[in-house]
């Protein structure tokens, strides 16, 4: 940047919580890199959000395309309430026409169905979150949960047993980071008997607890579905609001997606007052 203001154009959204910066950009032109992501989405030195979303012309035969930078500057593969939040940000700046456009993803092409909510901001936004794939039943390496992985484009762990608001979440979740070389997001779920709802808890990589995971959501849906818990329409209740799962072939999601705000920021100055004090 060489210290010169650059103005960079943003708006803010969350869905159920789980917020995140769109940097809309219809021509390609935008650079955003670790950085960046990571001294836009401090939520004590920059702006704050769970991560940014790069929202870029479509490729591949998609109508946009996103990329995804967590809170700690990686990139992500996919986020089921981001590209919500993303598809919100589409309609708004004119690059698609609900109420069906595919979005490029680095998990693949998804589709999204759109229904705006009137004149209060809101969006109500379904996903076609493609197939999951559920690894191996591991009840024996937890003595007081069923266990097992299942990827939804990126990796989750879905831990099944007590209800989610005793587990610490941080440091369980943290400490289950170092076996799994990429990381893993991992879910704590209960199941509500008699019921096809789930309650869940989520450690995201490369961000931490969050209020919400839509990817989260359809990967502790669809395990317990395999166990046979649930049905295939899936109710998951994540501290920042229910989400919608309904299970075919696919996992399709549903959920809410708000904008919040619009803002423009000088990334020279952003990157230079987030950098570390070293204290002498």
């Amino acid at each position: 940047m060489n210290g010169e203001m650059r103005e960079m154009q943003l708006s803010k959204h969350h869905g159920a919580g789980n917020d995140f910066l769109v940097v809309t950009d219809p021509d390609g032109r935008a650079e955003i890199g670790a950085d960046l992501a990571r001294a836009l989405c401090d939520r004590r030195f920059g702006v704050g959000a769970d991560g940014v979303l790069h929202l870029l012309p479509g490729r591949g035969g998609c109508d946009v395309a996103m990329e995804l930078f967590n809170a700690d500057g990686s990139r992500a593969e996919m986020s089921g309430n981001g590209i919500r939040c993303l598809a919100q940000a589409a309609v708004d700046a004119g690059m698609v026409t609900p109420p069906s456009f595919t979005v490029a993803t680095d998990a693949g092409p998804r589709r999204v169905e759109y229904r705006a909510g009137g004149q209060d901001g809101g969006a109500r936004v379904s996903v076609d979150m493609g197939a999951p794939s559920l690894g191996p039943d591991q009840p024996q390496h937890f003595a007081d949960r069923r266990a097992r992985t299942v990827d939804m484009g990126n990796p989750h762990l879905v831990l099944l047993g007590p209800d989610p608001a005793s587990v610490d979440v941080v440091e369980v979740g943290r400490g289950l980071q170092g076996a799994f070389a990429a990381g893993i997001n991992v879910e704590f779920v209960a199941v509500v008997p008699g019921s096809d709802e789930i309650t869940l808890r989520v450690y995201e990589r490369g961000v931490g607890e969050t209020l919400a995971c839509g990817t989260g959501s359809c990967a502790a849906a669809a395990a317990a579905h395999a166990w046979g818990l649930v049905g295939r329409r899936v109710t998951v209740v994540n501290p920042g609001g229910p989400l919608e799962v309904t299970l075919d072939d696919h996992a399709w999601l549903e959920g809410p997606a708000w904008r919040v705000a619009d803002l423009s920021v000088d990334t020279a100055v952003l990157l230079a007052a987030t950098r570390p004090v070293v204290r002498r």
